[in-house]
């Protein structure tokens, strides 16, 4: 939870992106103020079109806005270079998408190890597994685990890392309900434990129950934010 005196790990403001498809402008974001706190677990919760999956971009260095400004920390994200923005990503940020992205001929213990190698300081890709409760399935492929457990698979490779912020685009947008709640469980015990901010985006309002702020967008802007007094863990949402 972020308190008075917590930093601001993103800070947006002005944001816009418009996406030029021929003679069709569409617009995307339509300028987004925001601000991110250290250690804080976030919902950004809306329809389809939104803006959020454009905005989770921005933040995480695989977009660039069209107007208005991105920081992370002290690092302008609007103006980074190509080469800066993949440092940025690689160094600092965690992704988790609604399709994970295994390699199939490689078990879940190598699809972890994928990242690790490339980290200054990562995680055994054992305890990665372990922390998102896949210890028992370090050596099975992708096609030998649910749905549910690959995912958990894409959140150990994302979090081996050690990054400091943790994006999630409709990580249950896949997944039944009781496999669902199961991801949601990993991530939120990852912000719990190892205090890597999170930012979860989805369209499934209860889900906003487990956060510590929820942010409802609307039209390319944040229409409403709400701090949650009394956040429920994963296991006692339904939906």
């Amino acid at each position: 939870m972020h308190s008075a005196t917590a930093e601001a790990v993103f800070t947006a403001r002005g944001l816009t992106k418009v996406y030029r498809m021929g003679e069709v402008e569409v617009h995307a974001l339509r300028g987004v103020d925001l601000d991110i706190y250290a250690r804080e677990f976030v919902v950004l919760l809306g329809p389809s079109g939104s803006g959020k999956s454009t905005l989770l971009n921005i933040l995480g260095g695989l977009d660039t806005p069209t107007g208005g400004t991105a920081m992370w920390r002290d690092h302008d994200l609007t103006h980074a270079n190509e080469s800066e923005l993949t440092r940025y990503r690689r160094e600092h940020v965690g992704f988790v998408f609604q399709f994970y992205n295994l390699i199939p001929s490689l078990t879940a213990r190598e699809n972890v190890a994928l990242v690790t190698e490339m980290s200054r300081e990562p995680m055994r890709p054992e305890d990665a597994l372990a922390l998102v409760g896949l210890a028992d399935r370090l050596d099975h492929y992708p096609s030998q685990l649910s749905g549910g457990e690959q995912q958990r698979v894409a959140i150990a490779r994302a979090i081996a890392k050690r990054p400091d912020v943790l994006l999630c685009d409709e990580p249950t947008g896949a997944l039944d309900y009781a496999t669902g709640k199961l991801v949601l469980a990993a991530i939120a015990k990852i912000n719990a434990e190892l205090g890597t901010t999170a930012a979860v985006i989805t369209h499934n309002a209860p889900i906003a129950k487990i956060a510590d702020r929820l942010m409802r967008m609307a039209d390319g802007r944040i229409a409403e934010v709400t701090v949650n007094a009394s956040k429920v863990s994963p296991e006692e949402i339904s939906w």
